[in-house]
């Protein structure tokens, strides 16, 4: 087993060595500083943090990455800036596009068009793999905290900022009901 450490540097390394050996040798990467484009609706708050072990499998290796990053995002319901912590887990078989004791062309099976696969050079590239799995990971609808009230539909002030009482005299005659209604804490 040997270990490397990934610094600022693409989602990438050079696995020429591991496709030598056996079945079962492994590699260990640690993964820091790294940051990716993830388009034009997502940015990084912190780079990418985290352990890519690498293991030669009989086709080619297996992929396990643990991962962690957070997102710039705005809260779903008060609108304020927060970020969103974000922890991916990849656990995928990565196959060769060139045989590495011929040097032949090896072209996708059936199910395996959508595997990891590694360059002409004998290099694995994360950056796809992990971009998807950020976009995937990211929240619906976040939240600064699990009871955000939101924002008055009156003024749209924050409801958790000042007071907010502001009269009612236009509320549909059949929510009249609702206006004595008390939601007792608990």
């Amino acid at each position: 087993m040997t270990a490397g450490r990934t610094v600022g540097a693409p989602l990438t390394w050079n696995v020429s060595g591991l496709l030598a050996e056996d079945p079962g040798a492994t590699r260990d990467y640690e993964v820091a500083g790294v940051t990716i484009d993830l388009g034009e609706e997502l940015r990084q708050a912190d780079p990418i943090e985290g352990h890519v072990r690498l293991a030669r499998t009989n086709r080619g290796l297996l992929v396990i990455a643990d991962l962690a990053t957070s997102l710039q995002a705005q809260c779903s319901r008060c609108l304020r800036d927060i970020e969103v912590p974000i922890e991916i887990f990849i656990e995928e078989e990565a196959l060769p596009t060139i045989d590495f004791h011929s040097g032949a062309p090896v072209t996708a099976g059936p199910g395996e068009e959508e595997s990891i696969r590694l360059t002409d050079h004998h290099e694995l590239d994360l950056e796809g793999a992990v971009r998807e799995a950020i976009i995937l990971a990211e929240p619906i609808a976040p939240l600064c905290r699990e009871n955000c009230p939101g924002l008055c539909t009156a003024c749209g002030e924050r409801l958790d900022e000042g007071t907010h009482d502001h009269p009612s005299d236009d509320i549909d005659p059949r929510l009249e009901a609702l206006r004595s209604f008390k939601v007792e804490d608990s």
